[in-house]
């Protein structure tokens, strides 16, 4: 899952390391050398003197403005490279706007091609800049390991909008919970459904399914199939039928049986398709549901990106399904959604089998994606 998205991030941490190597390389070659290194009888500064003068040292005349108020350049670079070269015998290093250039030009245009949303690149390189420029590392903790704890605080920062705990809020939500899926034809809504009942079932939680996609030739067979496979009850009506006296019927029957939540089908829609669009309004009038979902494939990439802020546009969602994110290399959708719609992502569909459903957790996917699973 993502491997192409993850191995683009580890292009990047190489690529700052080295150029952060490059720069350690010359710093050395350029300093001057220390008390010590000329003369060998000298007594050694110690590592605390060493600290002090990097970090509190008292200004020399060399420090001194020009008469004309403005700082002599020449004696700038020349304390700048002195207290860089100070850090370093100190055991420290400094990451430099300039170890970052080529790099981020580099893993912009791989989260591009990773289809990763325009915005939320920059967003990432953003943080990354943030959280790395003028950052010091000891000898001990790499310039890799600096440069992975950037990724990971940027890639959460954009994949964690709008978060909750979805276990949490169903658990203590007034019972029938009522939860509507919605999304564009053949991304598998339906199965997704029966993913989440056989989930919520796992939980303790009763379901009851409701087939309100009343247009779709052959969707009461295909829902009853899985109901009939998970001894689920289904509530459907005849083809043509209103979706929205259909998912009535099953919040009424959940009701009356002390059911915990309806999961209600619909119709796959384009958000331009008028008459379907007023369908949702009417659902949300009539049912009021707890929670309406958007489900995508993960494959899909920007289109889902684009899709999803669509529909968020024209019929608000309160959260996001991936299917099909095993079989996705890019990650792209799962990195943008949350950001593009400020909605979570709930859940990632991971194979065909009824348990192939994985909650969807930020931090749990960022490490995914830096290896941080594989130690």
């Amino acid at each position: 899952m993502f491997d192409g998205l993850k191995d683009k991030l580890s292009s990047f941490k190489k690529d700052v390391e080295e150029e952060a190597e490059v720069e350690e390389e010359d710093l050395d070659e350029d300093a001057e050398p220390t008390a010590s290194e000329a003369d060998p009888d000298a007594p050694a500064e110690s590592e605390a003197d060493a600290a002090v003068d990097a970090e509190g040292a008292e200004p020399s005349d060399s420090d001194e403005e020009t008469p004309d108020g403005e700082s002599d350049d020449d004696g700038s670079s020349d304390r700048g490279l002195m207290q860089r070269a100070k850090l370093a015998a100190t055991g420290k290093k400094v990451i430099e706007p300039e170890d970052l250039e080529g790099p981020l030009e580099d893993l912009e245009l791989a989260l591009l091609s990773s289809d990763v949303e325009m915005n939320v690149a920059q967003d990432i390189l953003e943080g990354i800049r943030e959280n790395l420029v003028g950052e010091t590392r000891a000898q001990v903790k790499t310039t890799g390991h600096v440069v992975e704890e950037a990724l990971h605080d940027a890639l959460v920062d954009v994949i964690s909008v709008g978060q909750f705990d979805f276990d949490e809020h169903i658990a203590a939500a007034d019972k029938p919970v009522t939860i509507i899926f919605t999304g564009v034809n053949g991304v598998g809504k339906t199965t997704t459904i029966a993913k989440l009942s056989q989930y919520f079932e796992e939980r303790g939680f009763s379901t009851v399914l409701a087939n309100g996609d009343t247009y779709r030739a052959g969707a009461n067979e295909q829902l009853q199939q899985h109901a009939e496979n998970l001894d689920r009850k289904i509530i459907s009506h005849e083809q043509g039928s209103d979706p929205a006296a259909v998912i009535y019927d099953g919040v009424e029957y959940a009701r009356a049986n002390d059911v915990d939540v309806v999961l209600g089908d619909t119709a796959g829609r384009l958000h331009t398709s008028n008459d379907l669009m007023d369908q949702l309004e009417k659902i949300d009038r009539v049912i009021d549901p707890d929670m309406t979902l958007f489900v995508d494939e993960a494959v899909a990439g920007q289109d889902a990106v684009n899709r999803a802020r669509e529909f968020n546009d024209a019929a608000e969602i309160d959260g996001a399904v991936l299917t099909k994110a095993d079989a996705d290399p890019q990650g792209g959708a799962a990195i943008s959604i949350a950001q593009v719609t400020g909605k979570p992502i709930l859940f990632l569909g991971t194979g065909q089998d009824y348990d192939d459903l994985e909650p969807f957790d930020p931090e749990v996917i960022v490490d995914r994606l830096l290896g941080f699973d594989e130690e």
